[in-house]
């Protein structure tokens, strides 16, 4: 094949590969009754003035399934960090000991699973839109080489079939996600 078609194709498998990897990111935060520290990854606390990400002022743990801990490097955090999760509109209710920040992770309900389910595969569907539009880029791209048409049509052809496979791929980790937030 053409040096120019596998460059449109290979841009393509990296635009897709980056859907992937966007989706991974985003299920991760979808909570599915254990607890992770993950969960907190959304937390901006207010640093001396400037939004920094929870994890770069205290160490975030999970003791047990059901408990998250976050130690601030400096106790006069504690209040701030209190503060910044319950805006974070993550459904918790965090306590401070005065030396942590302990958060209970409360058992899911059958509707929140479901709602959580609804979530996942908005994900996904947004996923899939990004492949799809990587999809088309690719074509319009291989369209506007000077390529003969039997070669056009076989990069068609070998992008749609880059797309189907990661449509796909998709689709099991939707699957896989699916079935985590849905067991008890």
């Amino acid at each position: 094949m053409n040096e120019e078609v596998n460059f449109v194709i290979d841009t393509a498998k990296e635009s897709m590969d980056g859907a992937i990897s966007h989706l991974e990111k985003e299920l991760v935060k979808i909570r599915a009754g254990k607890a992770s520290p993950a969960m907190l990854s959304s937390v901006m606390v207010d640093y001396y003035g400037s939004q920094t990400p929870l994890s770069q002022v205290s160490n975030i743990n999970t003791p047990d399934a059901r408990t998250i801990s976050v130690q601030p490097w400096e106790k006069s955090m504690l209040q701030v960090i209190e503060t910044a999760i319950m805006n974070a509109n993550l459904g918790f209710n965090p306590m401070n000991n005065g030396d942590f920040v302990i958060i209970n992770v409360p058992p899911l309900t059958e509707e929140r699973r479901l709602q959580l389910v609804k979530q996942a595969k908005a994900e996904a569907e947004d996923a899939k839109v990004s492949v799809r539009s990587a999809r088309q880029e690719a074509n319009k791209e291989i369209k506007n080489l000077d390529v003969s048409e039997d070669l056009e049509k076989n990069a068609i052809i070998d992008i749609q079939e880059l797309t189907d496979s990661y449509v796909t791929k998709i689709d099991q980790i939707l699957d896989l996600k699916e079935v985590e937030i849905m067991k008890v």
